[in-house]
């Protein structure tokens, strides 16, 4: 058994913060990972690669489809970014109702394909689930984590406008990319119509004019290829393997540990806290234990509350800290189900440097002061304007001259989505099976997540609303889409470990600790109380950064 100050489970966006602060504060750390090392730049084969280099054109076979029903459907999967997700037959799990669980198992884990899009939320994500009446209260508020949000963007890197908008605080930005023509005029339109809505630069965590943080990385600037989900060779965009990871193993106090299978945290009925974590090597299936004063888990929210329910113990037979049985309850999710496509007549000679690798945000203008709408929440809009390939061509699509029309620019399109604030709902939950175990021999988790009114009716605004702004904008031939995807698809799967006021309705208290085990800290996704409508993943990073330094100041004042 190996002693270590801290253990974080999980490498990824969350995780790979936790070990910065930790190592930077001077803790022997341990990383466990339950897949493969990645490590950067070696270990990214496909980030120069054209596409004919393919063999299926970055298009993944038949076969591989048939067998892999799931993650195939994960936004930016294909033949070019299949070695960061997992396959389906290696991870099962139970659906209780659809549920679409994206996973990428390997150090980094999903902050090598995660989408990147950083605005900070506002002070009514945090207020308005009480305010409103859907959801508990949150036992901190903006003012808490501005602070931390200025941390991480500063060393991350986020580019971005500072707006003054209050739906979608400002941060600590590197200059935004520029928006192209069409971007521009749908931009003032929609704010020449509607005076609380804010079309603007995105909030991304690219690297445009690198500082002297960024460079001590190892990273330069963002070279718009759009190639981001293979790994970026030249660090242009934020991952555990190109910055945070990296950082903590300058300090000499970082241990990563690959194909490491957390069971269980181990539970110490004499100490009436945590011991330590018992692993099995995903190859070998030794079981290993490893003791720390202070443990982290950051596996990612589902896979956090699968590791928090199998940690049973005399003291906690439900799981960890579970005393008032709401561990893995409130599994929260985005709405990510609606779309609006629509061309854009003119603005010929206009076009655009690169591919873009962000998107225009359309901040928050719903149920914001007070409640107006039948369903409740908020939602988040992202917006692009592009050109198609190819000029208008009147000849069969066949031969030279059609090639040749391919080579230059078509007229321009144009799309929104949204990303919605989901209802927190006791009945959304996940468990573990009490007779199916996965290879390792650990419990497999049932999901049990769904949709409810509020979010139809979160739809059929958003399509009305959305149609009428690019029709107020110019645009033509606007077409609505609703995918009627299942929950998970998102990739934004939240809750089941939430923080709150109250041991009696939550798990964790204002520092991510939790409640009944004060040194286990839950500060990825699991820990949410509600999911807002911005993307949350900056948050993750600020609360862990928040907690990392207060567990530190704990340990040297004899608390933990």
């Amino acid at each position: 058994m190996e002693t270590y100050d801290a253990i974080v489970i999980g490498s990824g966006i969350s995780g790979g913060w936790a070990a910065k602060e930790l190592c930077e504060n001077g803790l022997k750390t341990l990383v466990l990972e339950r897949g493969r090392n990645v490590v950067h730049i070696k270990d990214y084969p496909t980030s120069g690669m054209p596409p004919w280099e393919f063999k299926h054109r970055q298009r993944m076979d038949n076969s591989f489809l048939k067998d892999n029903p799931i993650i195939s459907k994960a936004a930016g999967f294909g033949e070019d970014t299949a070695l960061f997700f997992i396959r389906d037959k290696d991870h099962p799990y139970i659906q209780e109702k659809p549920f679409d669980w994206i996973r990428g198992y390997q150090v980094g884990g999903k902050s090598l394909t995660w989408g990147r899009a950083c605005q900070r939320w506002s002070k009514y994500e945090f207020i308005n689930p009480e305010r409103y009446g859907y959801g508990i209260a949150w036992p901190i508020g903006y003012e808490d984590v501005a602070p931390w949000y200025s941390h991480v963007e500063e060393f991350i890197g986020v580019c971005g406008n500072k707006d003054g908008i209050e739906s979608m605080p400002d941060g600590e930005f590197l200059p935004p990319f520029d928006m192209n023509v069409v971007q521009r005029v749908i931009s003032q339109r929609i704010h020449d119509t509607y005076k609380d809505r804010h079309l603007v630069h995105a909030r991304w965590a690219h690297l445009t004019q690198p500082k002297q943080i960024h460079l001590d990385q190892g990273r330069m600037s963002c070279q718009a290829r759009s190639l981001c989900m293979r790994g970026c060779p030249f660090g242009g965009y934020f991952s555990s393997n190109s910055c945070t990871l990296p950082w903590a193993e300058k300090t000499g106090h970082l241990t990563i540990r690959p194909y490491s299978v957390v069971h269980s945290i181990l539970y110490d009925d004499k100490l009436g806290k945590a011991s330590g974590v018992r692993v099995i090597d995903a190859n070998t299936k030794e079981v290993m234990e490893y003791k720390a004063r202070v443990i982290f888990v950051n596996a990612s929210a589902l896979n956090s509350n699968l590791v928090l329910l199998n940690s049973q113990s005399n003291r906690f037979p439900h799981g960890l800290g579970n005393d008032n049985g709401l561990l893995g309850k409130y599994v929260m999710f985005q709405n990510y189900r609606a779309s609006v496509n629509a061309d854009m007549d003119g603005y010929l000679d206009h076009y655009y440097y690169g591919r873009n690798p962000t998107e225009l945000i359309l901040a928050n203008y719903k149920n914001l002061h007070r409640h107006e709408t039948d369903y409740f929440g908020g939602y988040t809009t992202f917006m692009g304007a592009y050109r198609d390939r190819g000029a208008a061509f009147d000849g069969p699509e066949v031969g030279a001259d059609y090639k040749a029309s391919l080579c230059e620019a078509g007229p321009w399109k144009v799309y929104m989505y949204l990303q919605g604030e989901t209802v927190p709902k006791v009945t959304n939950h996940v468990r573990l099976s009490p007779d199916q175990k996965d290879q390792w021999g650990i419990p497999l988790l049932i999901t049990s997540v769904e949709y409810d009114d509020n979010d139809e009716r979160m739809v059929r605004d958003f399509l009305k609303e959305t149609r009428a702004m690019l029709e107020t904008a110019g645009c033509t031939n606007i077409e609505t889409y609703e995918n009627k995807q299942a929950p998970g698809l998102d990739i934004h799967e939240m809750g089941g470990c939430r923080m709150g006021r109250d041991p009696e309705t939550s798990l964790l208290n204002n520092w991510n600790q939790m409640h009944l085990c004060k040194n286990v800290f839950v500060t990825d996704g699991a820990c949410m109380t509600s999911t807002g409508n911005q993307s949350p993943s900056i948050l993750y990073m600020a609360l862990t950064a928040r907690a990392a330094n207060f567990s530190v100041a704990e340990m040297k004042n004899g608390a933990l």
